[in-house]
């Protein structure tokens, strides 16, 4: 796979708002639909259109009104399904046109020059036709099979490779595509996804538009990504935001940082901690977002029950979701208490919760559910339990149950995966957590599913366990160069 996109016109008529790119969203019949739509474009919806059926057009005017107002705040382009006197009315962006739903240059003399017209097409033919015609970008499919319509022309992956290929104007892969299936229609070139009922069906419906934005990363050239570190520093550069910041960018994404917290530590153990006042903790957070593109933020160590509070007030308060990996870092390797002990139910109760992937070890999975863990099936159990607790996946990580295997499992709220490795009896563990984390934080702002991401962390930290040297008198740090220079080709 070639690390940049072939080159395509962008068009963006209006010299504001979104390009037709990333997830392009196309309404459902269903109730509620105006909450569910909000929800979606937290997650970053770059395109939403309408599509009214069966409904009174005085309804349509309605809806559609509110819907516009909706994407008016969340900067997204907002679109009409084939009809342009509603378009005209409704003052949308523009209008999306099927085969049979009239021709462009009529849609262009109602809505004017400045409006973006997209037309559905399912061969090459018709997609070319619709590029001389004066289309600002094309619908393509069906890639997939699909409940939301008849299908009679099925052209697949295969078919949406040669289009993109063909054509210079945008084009969006519509039928079936979900985050199960659409990093190979990524792959074969489309500029944008539609998507109906894998998003507005889900309880969630801003996780599931944010995972399918960030697998558009995956045909980005390095760094791709950019992962966001709110940890305490770890003065042995072992552990905390230090090895967050080698880990992200040995694989191949852009650190960034918000410290918590310092820390006097080497390899023996932690002596003193210095915790930063919540609101510079929230000034950092602040300047970063409001510059940087971050894609995924990872955090670590947060210290105190107001850094947590400041954190979770913060970030559930922006307008634009962010995936957040959480690692809830309780007690350093010697031993040392690293979160204050009222800190916990803060955690669970506010920012538990935002958690797109909750990353616990046993000892602080059993801390936070208030009981003993002592098996595999305790283990899937506990991953299940914090997931009603409002964690979006859990991973609960098996590193200090014992045998032959240490295993991992992974509960993302439908069913239970796992993730083995050969155990290394070696007391050279520093910053094992932090580095587990930051490797899924990177390799999923890099565009990896889920599974993928955490799959390939597990290599990762595993092998820097493995390759990891002696330093210091305690527990050494893993070897973060050597694992990704042996994994990288891999990763």
């Amino acid at each position: 796979m070639s690390d940049t996109k072939p080159f395509r016109l962008v068009v963006n008529n209006t010299g504001q708002g979104p390009d037709i790119s990333g997830v392009y969203l196309i309404t459902d019949q269903g109730a509620g639909l105006i909450d569910r739509v909000c929800q979606a474009l937290r997650g970053g919806v770059s395109v939403l259109q309408y599509r009214a059926k069966d409904k009174q057009y005085g309804e349509c005017i309605d809806e559609g009104g509110e819907l516009k107002r909706l994407c008016a705040r969340f900067g997204t382009m907002f679109i009409i399904n084939d009809d342009v006197q509603l378009a005209n009315e409704l003052d949308a962006d523009g209008v999306h046109l099927g085969q049979d739903d009239g021709d462009i240059a009529g849609a262009r003399a109602v809505l004017g020059a400045s409006k973006i017209i997209g037309k559905s097409t399912h061969n090459l033919e018709e997609a070319l036709r619709a590029e001389r015609e004066g289309a600002d970008y094309i619908g393509f499919g069906a890639i997939y099979p699909t409940g939301s319509k008849v299908i009679s022309h099925l052209p697949g992956v295969a078919g949406l490779e040669s289009i993109c290929g063909a054509v210079k104007i945008p084009v969006v892969a519509i039928g079936g595509i979900s985050t199960d299936n659409a990093c190979r229609v990524i792959e074969a070139g489309a500029d944008a996804v539609a998507v109906i009922s894998s998003v507005l069906s889900s309880p969630r419906p801003e996780i599931v538009v944010a995972e399918l934005s960030l697998l558009f990363n995956r045909v980005r050239p390095l760094p791709r990504g950019a992962v966001l570190s709110v940890a305490g520093s770890d003065s042995g550069g072992g552990a905390g935001i230090q090895a967050d910041i080698k880990t992200i960018t040995l694989l191949g994404s852009y650190a960034a940082s918000v410290l918590t917290a310092l820390t006097a530590q080497n390899t023996r153990g932690v002596s003193s901690i210095h915790g930063l006042p919540p609101s510079f903790v929230s000034d950092q957070l602040d300047t970063v977002l409001s510059d940087i593109p971050i894609d995924v933020i990872k955090t670590g160590m947060l210290h105190t029950p107001a850094i947590i509070s400041a954190l979770a007030e913060y970030l559930g308060d922006r307008k634009i979701y962010i995936p957040m990996v959480i690692d809830p870092v309780m007690v350093a390797k010697g031993g040392a208490a690293l979160l204050e002990r009222e800190a916990v139910q803060v955690f669970c109760d506010q920012l538990l919760p935002l958690a797109y992937l909750l990353t616990p070890n046993i000892p602080e999975a059993e801390r936070l559910l208030g009981r003993s863990i002592k098996s595999e099936s305790d283990m899937e159990q506990a991953a299940r339990e914090l997931h009603t607790l409002g964690a979006a996946n859990v991973l609960v990580k098996g590193g200090h149950m014992s045998g032959r295997l240490s295993t991992d499992i992974l509960f993302d709220g439908t069913r239970c995966h796992s993730f083995s490795s050969e155990r290394v009896f070696t007391s050279n563990t520093h910053g094992t957590g932090c580095t587990y984390a930051s490797a899924i934080a990177a390799l999923l702002a890099q565009g990896e599913p889920l599974q993928v991401a955490v799959e390939r962390s597990k290599i990762f930290i595993s092998t820097a366990i493995r390759l990891a040297r002696s330093l210091g008198k305690g527990h050494s740090p893993v070897n973060h160069f050597l694992a990704a220079r042996e994994l990288l080709p891999t990763l």
